[in-house]
């Protein structure tokens, strides 16, 4: 195995295992914070379904994973210097994910990864390496996640306060809390994983000879699905407080009702972007459902400030991570 090769996969591992304690813990944010499961056993849910659900995926439903392989084409570059682009692209990625979680900042790895990708690919080929097409599915997909998490997050969240208030919430909502939860991990795995199940396609046809895998036929990729998937289980497993705390105390402190609500609103957004074939974020679906649960409820909760360093991250993640792996991906190719 070409020790190009070998570095790409260490590379994706490490954003794996990083997106895996940063990332996969927004889907358990409600459960843990209103007490419907403990931090270690909410942990333990994500890992499975987020294997489960990545499994699911490429199995049934591989669009997302698609939709990246189009996105950008490295066959102009030869193979060494397209495989040392892309292991440059997974540097930054690390690189900006790790920061940002060390102040407690809920990131996309999925745009850090689609930028910094676009990036390496334009400073080998150019604008023409890049698919308009397919960042047109990028950019439908960060709507649904922002706009469509707000929106869905706030109706959810009237909606679920109306029943609460004339029905009563209490006794059925620790075992919706606990569904949602998994199926919000479900839906990450989904998401996250098969999109750099995407990157070890990429480089597997690269390395055999610069020709990427067409159409949806993903027969030979179990190898990567499994690695993708064990490793996002670990990094989850490895635990994520840091964003549960920012997501779910200090930027909105979520009850039991809020909570499910924006689980609710997040799982219904994030598998229409996975039926359609749209790369969108975990982390800006559930983050932007629990802000609009929270302008559903009490405004004056709201953290202003952790609120604010949320979205200067978010501004900053696809110039950074574009113009990170543009960087080193001309330094590290030549």
């Amino acid at each position: 195995m070409p020790f190009s090769y070998s570095l790409l996969v260490l590379l994706v591992a490490g954003v794996l295992f990083v997106n895996g304690f940063t990332d996969a813990p927004n889907a358990i944010t409600s459960a843990v914070c209103t007490g419907a499961l403990r931090f270690g056993s909410a942990v333990l849910l994500a890992a499975a379904c987020n294997t489960a659900g990545l499994l699911f995926s490429w199995r049934f439903a591989p669009m997302v994973q698609n939709t990246l392989l189009e996105m950008v084409d490295f066959t102009g570059a030869g193979s060494r210097a397209a495989m040392t682009a892309i292991a440059a692209a997974m540097a930054a990625v690390v690189l900006f994910s790790v920061g940002a979680w060390a102040f407690g900042i809920p990131t996309s790895e999925s745009h850090a990864l689609i930028a910094a990708l676009t990036g390496a690919a334009a400073a080998l080929g150019g604008s023409r390496a890049v698919s308009r097409a397919a960042w047109g599915k990028v950019l439908a997909g960060l709507l649904l996640s922002s706009a469509g998490g707000l929106a869905a997050g706030f109706f959810m969240g009237r909606l679920l306060r109306r029943w609460n208030n004339t029905s009563g919430f209490r006794s059925p909502v620790r075992g919706l809390q606990i569904l949602t939860a998994g199926g919000l991990s479900a839906l990450h795995g989904a998401q996250d994983g098969l999109k750099f199940v995407a990157i070890l396609v990429m480089a597997d046809g690269l390395r055999m000879g610069g020709r990427l895998p067409e159409g949806v036929d993903l027969s030979g990729s179990a190898a990567a699905v499994l690695l993708c998937a064990a490793v996002m289980a670990a990094g989850t497993l490895a635990g994520g407080k840091r964003i549960i705390d920012a997501v779910g105390r200090r930027m909105v402190r979520l009850d039991a009702c809020s909570g499910t609500a924006s689980d609710l609103a997040a799982c219904l957004l994030l598998f229409a972007a996975t039926a359609w074939g749209f790369p969108a974020s975990t982390t800006h679906t559930k983050t932007c459902a629990v802000l609009g649960t929270g302008l559903a409820g009490n405004r004056q909760e709201i953290g202003l400030r952790t609120l604010g360093g949320i979205l200067f991250a978010w501004a900053l993640t696809f110039p950074a991570c574009g113009l990170l792996g543009f960087l080193a991906a001309r330094l590290l190719a030549r």
